[in-house]
């Protein structure tokens, strides 16, 4: 059965993204839809198309990542109209040896049944630790020392 209720959509996604659902996966971008993904990784950018967003995107993940280490749960969600937020925690065990364990945020947009746009909020500087070790960490500006 599917729905176009916008909170429903998001939670079937990120069910669907916990239990590995490729399909439900798929099936829940539009063709056009549009991730943003913030920072200076390798990741960061502004992926557009259900096949960029499904394959190399998400997908990407897939090699960096020990199979069957990935546990995902779903914290929450707030909608307003077509606009869905939702909160979830990512964990798993990575081909370097680290653990990725992060907390995100995604804002998803919804019509007609389908996620057209996310714009996702996560630490980048964990992500870059534990899935790009060797990427390097973004400089910070140094705080200014009282004279």
């Amino acid at each position: 059965m599917t729905t176009t209720d916008p909170r429903a959509v998001v939670i079937r996604y990120v069910e669907a993204v916990r239990d590995g659902d490729a399909d439900v996966i798929y099936d829940s971008f539009a063709a056009d839809a549009t991730w943003h993904y913030p920072g200076d990784l390798p990741i960061s950018k502004t992926w557009h198309g259900r096949d960029a967003i499904v394959n190399d995107f998400l997908g990407g993940m897939g090699p960096i990542l020990v199979p069957g280490s990935l546990t995902i749960e779903l914290v929450g969600t707030i909608a307003e109209g077509d606009r869905v937020v939702a909160e979830w925690t990512s964990k798993a065990d990575t081909v370097f040896g680290t653990v990725y364990d992060n907390r995100c945020i995604g804002v998803y947009t919804v019509r007609d049944g389908k996620i057209t746009s996310v714009v996702e909020y996560s630490d980048t500087r964990h992500v870059a630790a534990a899935l790009f070790p060797g990427h390097g960490a973004p400089v910070l500006a140094r705080s200014v020392q009282a004279p």
